[in-house]
Protein backbone atom coordinates (compact mmCIF):
# COMPACT_ATOMS: atom_id res chain seq x y z
CA UNK A 1 0.00 0.00 0.00
CA UNK A 2 1.32 3.46 -0.94
CA UNK A 3 -0.74 5.46 1.56
CA UNK A 4 -3.44 5.43 4.17
CA UNK A 5 -6.63 7.34 4.94
CA UNK A 6 -8.26 7.23 8.37
CA UNK A 7 -11.97 7.98 8.10
CA UNK A 8 -13.56 9.14 11.36
CA UNK A 9 -16.96 10.35 12.43
CA UNK A 10 -17.58 13.61 14.28
CA UNK A 11 -20.78 12.35 15.88
CA UNK A 12 -24.29 13.70 15.48
CA UNK A 13 -23.95 16.89 17.53
CA UNK A 14 -21.62 18.82 19.80
CA UNK A 15 -18.53 17.60 21.68
CA UNK A 16 -20.69 15.38 23.89
CA UNK A 17 -21.20 12.96 20.99
CA UNK A 18 -17.57 13.03 19.76
CA UNK A 19 -15.88 9.64 20.34
CA UNK A 20 -12.69 9.76 22.44
CA UNK A 21 -10.73 7.74 19.86
CA UNK A 22 -11.70 10.20 17.15
CA UNK A 23 -10.62 13.12 19.32
CA UNK A 24 -7.20 11.53 19.87
CA UNK A 25 -6.69 11.09 16.12
CA UNK A 26 -7.73 14.69 15.41
CA UNK A 27 -5.33 15.99 18.05
CA UNK A 28 -2.33 13.95 16.89
CA UNK A 29 -2.87 13.87 13.13
CA UNK A 30 -0.63 15.94 10.86
CA UNK A 31 -3.17 16.30 8.04
CA UNK A 32 -6.81 16.59 9.17
CA UNK A 33 -9.52 17.33 6.62
CA UNK A 34 -13.21 17.83 7.33
CA UNK A 35 -15.81 17.22 4.66
CA UNK A 36 -17.54 20.36 5.93
CA UNK A 37 -17.27 22.83 8.77
CA UNK A 38 -21.08 23.00 8.97
CA UNK A 39 -21.28 20.86 12.08
CA UNK A 40 -21.96 21.77 15.74
CA UNK A 41 -18.69 20.29 17.03
CA UNK A 42 -16.43 22.35 14.74
CA UNK A 43 -16.40 25.50 16.90
CA UNK A 44 -15.32 23.35 19.88
CA UNK A 45 -12.50 21.80 17.80
CA UNK A 46 -11.25 25.28 17.04
CA UNK A 47 -11.30 26.15 20.74
CA UNK A 48 -9.24 23.02 21.40
CA UNK A 49 -6.63 24.29 18.96
CA UNK A 50 -7.00 21.35 16.58
CA UNK A 51 -5.56 22.21 13.17
CA UNK A 52 -7.74 21.18 10.22
CA UNK A 53 -8.87 22.18 6.77
CA UNK A 54 -12.22 21.57 5.05
CA UNK A 55 -13.62 20.80 1.60
CA UNK A 56 -16.35 23.44 1.79
CA UNK A 57 -14.86 25.29 -1.19
CA UNK A 58 -15.34 22.17 -3.33
CA UNK A 59 -19.12 22.52 -2.86
CA UNK A 60 -18.94 26.02 -4.32
CA UNK A 61 -17.00 24.83 -7.38
CA UNK A 62 -19.55 22.24 -8.57
CA UNK A 63 -23.23 22.26 -9.42
CA UNK A 64 -23.96 18.61 -8.60
CA UNK A 65 -23.27 16.65 -5.43
CA UNK A 66 -21.91 13.70 -7.39
CA UNK A 67 -19.17 15.95 -8.77
CA UNK A 68 -18.45 17.29 -5.27
CA UNK A 69 -18.05 13.80 -3.82
CA UNK A 70 -15.82 12.71 -6.69
CA UNK A 71 -13.60 15.79 -6.34
CA UNK A 72 -13.21 15.27 -2.58
CA UNK A 73 -12.31 11.60 -3.04
CA UNK A 74 -9.73 12.40 -5.73
CA UNK A 75 -8.12 15.04 -3.52
CA UNK A 76 -7.87 12.57 -0.63
CA UNK A 77 -6.36 9.90 -2.88
CA UNK A 78 -3.75 12.37 -4.12
CA UNK A 79 -2.81 13.40 -0.58
CA UNK A 80 -2.66 9.82 0.67
CA UNK A 81 0.09 8.90 -1.79
CA UNK A 82 2.67 10.60 0.46
CA UNK A 83 4.10 9.01 3.61
CA UNK A 84 1.97 10.41 6.44
CA UNK A 85 -1.66 9.26 6.70
CA UNK A 86 -4.60 11.54 5.99
CA UNK A 87 -7.39 11.90 8.56
CA UNK A 88 -10.75 12.53 6.94
CA UNK A 89 -13.57 13.52 9.30
CA UNK A 90 -17.23 13.45 8.35
CA UNK A 91 -20.42 14.35 10.24
CA UNK A 92 -22.09 11.54 12.17
CA UNK A 93 -20.90 7.99 11.46
CA UNK A 94 -18.69 7.39 8.39
CA UNK A 95 -20.84 4.47 7.20
CA UNK A 96 -24.18 6.29 7.36
CA UNK A 97 -25.16 8.38 4.31
CA UNK A 98 -21.58 9.28 3.35
CA UNK A 99 -21.06 9.01 -0.42
CA UNK A 100 -17.40 10.07 -0.29
CA UNK A 101 -16.63 7.23 2.10
CA UNK A 102 -18.28 4.77 -0.29
CA UNK A 103 -15.97 5.98 -3.08
CA UNK A 104 -12.89 5.67 -0.87
CA UNK A 105 -13.76 2.12 0.20
CA UNK A 106 -14.61 1.02 -3.34
CA UNK A 107 -11.53 2.46 -5.09
CA UNK A 108 -8.87 2.71 -2.38
CA UNK A 109 -7.49 -0.84 -2.58
CA UNK A 110 -7.10 -0.80 -6.37
CA UNK A 111 -5.19 2.49 -6.06
CA UNK A 112 -2.89 1.00 -3.43
CA UNK A 113 -4.35 3.11 -0.62
CA UNK A 114 -5.56 1.57 2.62
CA UNK A 115 -8.83 2.91 3.99
CA UNK A 116 -9.44 2.46 7.71
CA UNK A 117 -12.85 3.47 9.04
CA UNK A 118 -13.20 4.43 12.67
CA UNK A 119 -16.54 4.86 14.45
CA UNK A 120 -18.57 7.88 15.33
CA UNK A 121 -21.93 8.60 16.85
CA UNK A 122 -24.55 8.49 14.13
CA UNK A 123 -27.54 10.83 13.98
CA UNK A 124 -29.54 7.60 14.04
CA UNK A 125 -28.68 7.19 17.73
CA UNK A 126 -30.23 10.54 18.57
CA UNK A 127 -33.13 9.94 16.17
CA UNK A 128 -34.10 6.65 17.81
CA UNK A 129 -34.01 8.27 21.23
CA UNK A 130 -35.61 11.64 20.55
CA UNK A 131 -38.27 10.41 18.09
CA UNK A 132 -38.93 7.28 20.16
CA UNK A 133 -38.29 4.88 17.29
CA UNK A 134 -37.72 1.21 18.03
CA UNK A 135 -35.98 -0.08 14.86
CA UNK A 136 -36.80 -3.69 15.75
CA UNK A 137 -40.34 -2.87 14.62
CA UNK A 138 -38.97 -2.19 11.14
CA UNK A 139 -36.90 0.78 10.05
CA UNK A 140 -35.84 2.38 6.77
CA UNK A 141 -33.31 5.15 6.19
CA UNK A 142 -33.52 6.94 2.83
CA UNK A 143 -31.78 9.88 1.19
CA UNK A 144 -33.98 12.93 0.65
CA UNK A 145 -32.01 13.81 -2.49
CA UNK A 146 -32.63 10.43 -4.15
CA UNK A 147 -36.00 9.37 -2.77
CA UNK A 148 -37.70 6.68 -4.86
CA UNK A 149 -41.38 6.19 -3.90
CA UNK A 150 -41.21 2.57 -5.10
CA UNK A 151 -38.66 1.75 -2.39
CA UNK A 152 -40.67 3.16 0.50
CA UNK A 153 -42.21 0.62 2.88
CA UNK A 154 -45.06 2.44 4.67
CA UNK A 155 -45.42 -0.34 7.26
CA UNK A 156 -42.11 0.59 8.97
CA UNK A 157 -40.55 3.67 10.53
CA UNK A 158 -39.04 5.79 7.73
CA UNK A 159 -36.37 8.43 8.32
CA UNK A 160 -35.55 10.71 5.39
CA UNK A 161 -32.08 12.19 5.79
CA UNK A 162 -30.39 15.24 4.27
CA UNK A 163 -33.51 17.36 3.91
CA UNK A 164 -31.49 20.55 4.10
CA UNK A 165 -33.81 23.08 2.38
CA UNK A 166 -37.38 23.66 1.17
CA UNK A 167 -36.58 22.53 -2.36
CA UNK A 168 -35.50 19.09 -1.16
CA UNK A 169 -38.47 19.05 1.24
CA UNK A 170 -40.83 19.69 -1.68
CA UNK A 171 -39.40 16.76 -3.64
CA UNK A 172 -39.64 14.58 -0.53
CA UNK A 173 -43.26 15.60 0.03
CA UNK A 174 -44.30 14.76 -3.53
CA UNK A 175 -42.55 11.39 -3.37
CA UNK A 176 -44.09 10.47 -0.02
CA UNK A 177 -47.58 11.55 -1.13
CA UNK A 178 -47.51 8.76 -3.72
CA UNK A 179 -47.65 6.33 -0.79
CA UNK A 180 -49.03 8.13 2.26
CA UNK A 181 -52.29 10.08 2.77
CA UNK A 182 -51.91 13.85 2.46
CA UNK A 183 -52.89 14.29 6.13
CA UNK A 184 -50.38 11.76 7.45
CA UNK A 185 -48.48 13.38 10.34
CA UNK A 186 -44.71 13.66 9.88
CA UNK A 187 -41.99 15.24 12.01
CA UNK A 188 -39.33 17.71 10.88
CA UNK A 189 -36.35 16.94 13.12
CA UNK A 190 -33.30 19.22 13.24
CA UNK A 191 -30.07 18.82 15.26
CA UNK A 192 -31.45 16.04 17.41
CA UNK A 193 -29.59 15.67 20.69
CA UNK A 194 -27.79 19.01 20.33
CA UNK A 195 -28.70 21.30 23.21
CA UNK A 196 -29.87 24.71 22.07
CA UNK A 197 -30.26 23.65 18.42
CA UNK A 198 -32.69 20.74 18.57
CA UNK A 199 -36.11 21.30 16.98
CA UNK A 200 -38.94 18.83 16.38
CA UNK A 201 -42.00 20.03 14.51
CA UNK A 202 -45.04 17.90 13.63
CA UNK A 203 -46.98 18.78 10.47
CA UNK A 204 -49.35 17.05 8.05
CA UNK A 205 -47.45 15.71 5.06
CA UNK A 206 -48.97 18.19 2.62
CA UNK A 207 -47.48 21.07 4.67
CA UNK A 208 -43.96 19.63 4.79
CA UNK A 209 -42.42 22.28 2.53
CA UNK A 210 -44.38 25.23 3.95
CA UNK A 211 -41.77 26.05 6.56
CA UNK A 212 -38.18 27.28 6.57
CA UNK A 213 -37.12 25.00 9.44
CA UNK A 214 -34.45 23.18 7.40
CA UNK A 215 -30.68 23.05 7.90
CA UNK A 216 -27.84 20.66 7.09
CA UNK A 217 -28.88 18.74 10.24
CA UNK A 218 -32.56 18.21 9.28
CA UNK A 219 -34.31 14.88 8.75
CA UNK A 220 -37.98 14.00 8.27
CA UNK A 221 -39.52 11.18 10.28
CA UNK A 222 -42.51 9.36 8.76
CA UNK A 223 -44.38 7.08 11.19
CA UNK A 224 -45.65 3.75 9.84
CA UNK A 225 -49.12 3.28 8.43
CA UNK A 226 -51.03 0.82 10.56
CA UNK A 227 -54.03 0.27 8.30
CA UNK A 228 -56.39 2.06 5.95
CA UNK A 229 -56.30 3.00 2.31
CA UNK A 230 -52.70 4.12 2.48
CA UNK A 231 -51.72 0.47 2.07
CA UNK A 232 -54.08 -0.24 -0.83
CA UNK A 233 -51.43 0.53 -3.46
CA UNK A 234 -48.98 -1.99 -1.95
CA UNK A 235 -48.54 -5.19 -3.95
CA UNK A 236 -47.91 -7.22 -0.79
CA UNK A 237 -51.18 -5.85 0.63
CA UNK A 238 -53.01 -7.16 -2.45
CA UNK A 239 -51.39 -10.59 -2.12
CA UNK A 240 -52.55 -10.62 1.50
CA UNK A 241 -56.13 -9.86 0.44
CA UNK A 242 -56.15 -12.69 -2.12
CA UNK A 243 -54.60 -15.12 0.37
CA UNK A 244 -57.23 -14.20 2.96
CA UNK A 245 -60.06 -14.62 0.45
CA UNK A 246 -58.85 -18.16 -0.20
CA UNK A 247 -58.39 -18.98 3.49
CA UNK A 248 -60.94 -20.86 5.66
CA UNK A 249 -61.99 -17.47 7.07
CA UNK A 250 -62.36 -15.98 3.59
CA UNK A 251 -65.00 -16.06 0.87
CA UNK A 252 -66.85 -19.32 0.04
CA UNK A 253 -66.94 -18.45 -3.69
CA UNK A 254 -63.20 -17.68 -3.89
CA UNK A 255 -62.32 -20.81 -1.90
CA UNK A 256 -64.09 -23.15 -4.31
CA UNK A 257 -62.44 -21.79 -7.48
CA UNK A 258 -59.90 -23.79 -9.50
CA UNK A 259 -57.74 -23.04 -12.53
CA UNK A 260 -60.44 -24.65 -14.68
CA UNK A 261 -63.41 -22.84 -13.14
CA UNK A 262 -61.72 -19.44 -13.50
CA UNK A 263 -60.92 -19.78 -17.21
CA UNK A 264 -64.01 -17.98 -18.58
CA UNK A 265 -63.52 -15.04 -16.19
CA UNK A 266 -60.01 -14.28 -17.47
CA UNK A 267 -61.29 -14.18 -21.05
CA UNK A 268 -64.28 -12.06 -20.05
CA UNK A 269 -62.17 -9.53 -18.12
CA UNK A 270 -59.67 -9.25 -20.98
CA UNK A 271 -62.44 -8.40 -23.44
CA UNK A 272 -63.95 -5.88 -21.03
CA UNK A 273 -60.57 -4.16 -20.89
CA UNK A 274 -60.44 -4.08 -24.71
CA UNK A 275 -63.88 -2.51 -24.67
CA UNK A 276 -62.65 0.22 -22.32
CA UNK A 277 -59.67 0.85 -24.62
CA UNK A 278 -61.99 1.16 -27.61
CA UNK A 279 -64.08 3.67 -25.69
CA UNK A 280 -60.95 5.61 -24.64
CA UNK A 281 -62.20 5.27 -21.08
CA UNK A 282 -59.09 5.73 -18.90
CA UNK A 283 -60.93 5.13 -15.63
CA UNK A 284 -62.58 2.05 -17.12
CA UNK A 285 -59.21 0.76 -18.31
CA UNK A 286 -57.79 1.07 -14.79
CA UNK A 287 -60.78 -0.81 -13.35
CA UNK A 288 -60.72 -3.55 -15.96
CA UNK A 289 -56.96 -4.04 -15.72
CA UNK A 290 -57.53 -4.51 -12.00
CA UNK A 291 -60.06 -7.24 -12.80
CA UNK A 292 -57.55 -8.91 -15.13
CA UNK A 293 -54.92 -8.71 -12.38
CA UNK A 294 -57.39 -10.27 -9.94
CA UNK A 295 -57.60 -13.34 -12.18
CA UNK A 296 -53.80 -13.56 -12.33
CA UNK A 297 -53.57 -13.26 -8.55
CA UNK A 298 -56.22 -15.93 -7.96
CA UNK A 299 -54.50 -18.39 -10.31
CA UNK A 300 -51.14 -17.70 -8.60
CA UNK A 301 -52.64 -18.19 -5.13
CA UNK A 302 -54.24 -21.49 -6.18
CA UNK A 303 -50.87 -22.63 -7.56
CA UNK A 304 -49.15 -21.59 -4.32
CA UNK A 305 -51.59 -23.68 -2.32
CA UNK A 306 -50.88 -26.62 -4.65
CA UNK A 307 -47.14 -26.08 -4.23
CA UNK A 308 -46.42 -25.52 -7.93
CA UNK A 309 -45.58 -21.79 -8.14
CA UNK A 310 -46.56 -18.42 -6.67
CA UNK A 311 -46.98 -14.86 -7.91
CA UNK A 312 -43.32 -14.04 -7.26
CA UNK A 313 -42.20 -16.89 -9.53
CA UNK A 314 -44.57 -15.50 -12.17
CA UNK A 315 -42.95 -12.08 -11.81
CA UNK A 316 -39.45 -13.57 -11.76
CA UNK A 317 -40.06 -15.55 -14.94
CA UNK A 318 -41.50 -12.50 -16.67
CA UNK A 319 -38.55 -10.30 -15.64
CA UNK A 320 -36.10 -12.92 -16.87
CA UNK A 321 -37.94 -13.25 -20.19
CA UNK A 322 -38.12 -9.49 -20.76
CA UNK A 323 -34.40 -9.04 -20.13
CA UNK A 324 -33.46 -12.10 -22.18
CA UNK A 325 -35.62 -11.09 -25.14
CA UNK A 326 -34.54 -7.43 -25.17
CA UNK A 327 -30.78 -7.67 -25.74
CA UNK A 328 -30.97 -4.37 -27.63
CA UNK A 329 -31.97 -2.73 -24.33
CA UNK A 330 -30.23 -4.84 -21.66
CA UNK A 331 -27.42 -6.27 -23.79
CA UNK A 332 -25.15 -5.37 -26.67
CA UNK A 333 -27.37 -6.14 -29.67
CA UNK A 334 -28.77 -3.42 -31.92
CA UNK A 335 -32.37 -2.85 -32.98
CA UNK A 336 -33.23 0.43 -34.68
CA UNK A 337 -36.84 -0.27 -35.65
CA UNK A 338 -39.85 -2.16 -34.37
CA UNK A 339 -39.33 -4.69 -37.17
CA UNK A 340 -35.75 -5.28 -35.96
CA UNK A 341 -37.12 -5.95 -32.49
CA UNK A 342 -39.66 -8.46 -33.82
CA UNK A 343 -36.98 -10.31 -35.79
CA UNK A 344 -34.71 -10.46 -32.73
CA UNK A 345 -37.61 -11.63 -30.57
CA UNK A 346 -38.48 -14.49 -32.93
CA UNK A 347 -34.82 -15.51 -33.26
CA UNK A 348 -34.42 -15.61 -29.47
CA UNK A 349 -37.61 -17.65 -29.10
CA UNK A 350 -36.29 -20.06 -31.73
CA UNK A 351 -33.00 -20.43 -29.83
CA UNK A 352 -34.88 -21.02 -26.58
CA UNK A 353 -36.78 -23.87 -28.21
CA UNK A 354 -33.71 -25.36 -29.92
CA UNK A 355 -33.28 -28.01 -27.24
CA UNK A 356 -36.92 -29.01 -27.30
CA UNK A 357 -38.46 -31.70 -29.50
CA UNK A 358 -40.20 -29.85 -32.33
CA UNK A 359 -43.49 -31.47 -33.30
CA UNK A 360 -44.95 -28.71 -35.47
CA UNK A 361 -44.50 -25.07 -36.31
CA UNK A 362 -48.07 -24.63 -35.16
CA UNK A 363 -47.34 -25.75 -31.60
CA UNK A 364 -47.92 -23.19 -28.88
CA UNK A 365 -51.21 -21.75 -30.12
CA UNK A 366 -53.78 -22.09 -27.31
CA UNK A 367 -56.69 -24.37 -28.14
CA UNK A 368 -59.15 -22.10 -26.34
CA UNK A 369 -58.60 -19.01 -28.47
CA UNK A 370 -61.69 -17.61 -30.21
CA UNK A 371 -61.94 -19.26 -33.64
CA UNK A 372 -61.23 -16.12 -35.67
CA UNK A 373 -58.19 -15.28 -33.57
CA UNK A 374 -56.96 -18.87 -33.77
CA UNK A 375 -57.18 -18.83 -37.57
CA UNK A 376 -55.17 -15.60 -37.59
CA UNK A 377 -52.45 -17.06 -35.34
CA UNK A 378 -52.26 -20.34 -37.31
CA UNK A 379 -51.70 -18.48 -40.57
CA UNK A 380 -49.12 -16.16 -38.98
CA UNK A 381 -47.11 -19.19 -37.86
CA UNK A 382 -47.33 -20.85 -41.28
CA UNK A 383 -46.37 -17.59 -43.02
CA UNK A 384 -43.10 -17.45 -41.05
CA UNK A 385 -42.12 -20.69 -42.75
CA UNK A 386 -42.94 -19.23 -46.20
CA UNK A 387 -46.34 -20.89 -46.54
CA UNK A 388 -48.24 -17.77 -47.61
CA UNK A 389 -49.59 -15.75 -50.50
CA UNK A 390 -47.21 -13.33 -52.14
CA UNK A 391 -49.51 -10.31 -52.18
CA UNK A 392 -52.94 -9.23 -50.96
CA UNK A 393 -54.43 -9.41 -54.46
CA UNK A 394 -53.90 -13.18 -54.32
CA UNK A 395 -55.80 -13.32 -51.03
CA UNK A 396 -58.62 -11.21 -52.46
CA UNK A 397 -58.99 -13.63 -55.36
CA UNK A 398 -59.20 -16.45 -52.82
CA UNK A 399 -61.88 -14.56 -50.89
CA UNK A 400 -64.00 -14.26 -54.06
CA UNK A 401 -63.42 -17.96 -54.80
CA UNK A 402 -64.57 -19.01 -51.32
CA UNK A 403 -67.56 -16.67 -51.47
CA UNK A 404 -68.60 -18.22 -54.83
CA UNK A 405 -68.29 -21.72 -53.36
CA UNK A 406 -70.45 -20.69 -50.39
CA UNK A 407 -73.15 -19.32 -52.69
CA UNK A 408 -73.12 -22.52 -54.74
CA UNK A 409 -73.22 -24.85 -51.73
CA UNK A 410 -76.37 -27.00 -51.60
CA UNK A 411 -76.55 -28.62 -48.18
CA UNK A 412 -76.31 -27.15 -44.69
CA UNK A 413 -73.11 -29.12 -44.08
CA UNK A 414 -71.52 -27.73 -47.26
CA UNK A 415 -72.61 -24.19 -46.40
CA UNK A 416 -71.07 -24.47 -42.93
CA UNK A 417 -67.81 -25.76 -44.39
CA UNK A 418 -67.61 -23.09 -47.09
CA UNK A 419 -68.46 -20.30 -44.65
CA UNK A 420 -65.65 -21.55 -42.41
CA UNK A 421 -63.24 -21.47 -45.36
CA UNK A 422 -64.31 -17.92 -46.18
CA UNK A 423 -63.82 -16.72 -42.61
CA UNK A 424 -60.44 -18.46 -42.48
CA UNK A 425 -59.24 -16.71 -45.63
CA UNK A 426 -60.48 -13.38 -44.24
CA UNK A 427 -58.06 -13.94 -41.36
CA UNK A 428 -55.23 -14.01 -43.89
CA UNK A 429 -56.59 -10.92 -45.60
CA UNK A 430 -56.39 -9.13 -42.26
CA UNK A 431 -52.66 -9.90 -42.04
CA UNK A 432 -52.01 -8.40 -45.46
CA UNK A 433 -53.86 -5.23 -44.45
CA UNK A 434 -51.98 -5.23 -41.13
CA UNK A 435 -55.27 -5.36 -39.24
CA UNK A 436 -55.95 -7.60 -36.24
CA UNK A 437 -59.15 -9.49 -37.17
CA UNK A 438 -60.39 -9.94 -33.60
CA UNK A 439 -60.09 -6.23 -32.85
CA UNK A 440 -61.64 -5.35 -36.22
CA UNK A 441 -64.62 -7.61 -35.54
CA UNK A 442 -64.99 -6.24 -32.01
CA UNK A 443 -65.05 -2.74 -33.51
CA UNK A 444 -67.74 -3.77 -35.97
CA UNK A 445 -69.80 -5.26 -33.13
CA UNK A 446 -69.53 -2.05 -31.13
CA UNK A 447 -70.48 0.00 -34.20
CA UNK A 448 -73.52 -2.20 -34.89
CA UNK A 449 -74.60 -2.02 -31.25
CA UNK A 450 -74.34 1.77 -31.16
CA UNK A 451 -76.35 2.22 -34.38
CA UNK A 452 -78.99 -0.32 -33.39
CA UNK A 453 -79.47 1.36 -30.01
CA UNK A 454 -80.00 4.63 -31.90
CA UNK A 455 -82.76 2.98 -33.95
CA UNK A 456 -84.39 1.63 -30.78
CA UNK A 457 -84.29 5.09 -29.21
CA UNK A 458 -85.95 6.70 -32.24
CA UNK A 459 -88.70 4.06 -32.27
CA UNK A 460 -89.26 4.51 -28.54
CA UNK A 461 -89.68 8.27 -28.98
CA UNK A 462 -92.45 7.56 -31.53
CA UNK A 463 -94.02 5.00 -29.21
CA UNK A 464 -93.50 2.27 -31.82
CA UNK A 465 -92.18 -1.30 -31.74
CA UNK A 466 -89.38 -2.06 -34.18
CA UNK A 467 -91.33 -4.86 -35.80
CA UNK A 468 -94.14 -2.40 -36.63
CA UNK A 469 -91.86 -0.13 -38.64
CA UNK A 470 -90.87 -0.43 -42.29
CA UNK A 471 -87.37 -1.39 -43.33
CA UNK A 472 -87.13 1.94 -45.15
CA UNK A 473 -87.65 3.82 -41.88
CA UNK A 474 -85.13 1.62 -40.03
CA UNK A 475 -82.58 2.17 -42.81
CA UNK A 476 -83.10 5.94 -42.62
CA UNK A 477 -82.40 5.92 -38.87
CA UNK A 478 -79.40 3.68 -39.48
CA UNK A 479 -78.01 6.28 -41.90
CA UNK A 480 -78.66 9.02 -39.32
CA UNK A 481 -76.69 7.01 -36.75
CA UNK A 482 -73.80 6.67 -39.22
CA UNK A 483 -73.78 10.41 -39.90
CA UNK A 484 -73.79 11.22 -36.18
CA UNK A 485 -70.55 9.20 -35.80
CA UNK A 486 -68.81 11.76 -37.94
Amino acid sequence: MRGKIFVVGLGFGDEQSLPLGTLNLLETGERVWLRTEKHPVVSWLKQKGIDFRSFDRVYEAHDEFSAVYRAIAEKLFDMARTSSPVIYAVPGHPMVAEKTVRILLAEGPERGIKIEVRGGGSFLDASFARLEIDPIEGFQLVDGNELDPEQINPRVHVLVGQVYDRLVASDVKLALMETYPDEHRVQIATALGVEGLEQIKTVPLFELDRTDDFTDLTSVYVPPLKDGKGLYRRFDFLTGIIEHLRSPEGCPWDRKQTHESLRPYLIEEAYEFLDAVAGQDAEGMADELGDVLLQVMLHAQIAKEEGTFDIYEVIGRLSDKMIRRHPHVFGDQAAETAEDVKRNWEQIKKQERSGEEMKSLLDGIPNHLPALLKSYELQKKAAKAGFDWEKKEDVLRKVHEELKELIEADTAEEQEEELGDLLFVLGSLARFFNVHPELALLGACRKFECRFRYIEKQAQQLGKQLEDLTMEQLDAWWDEAKQSEG
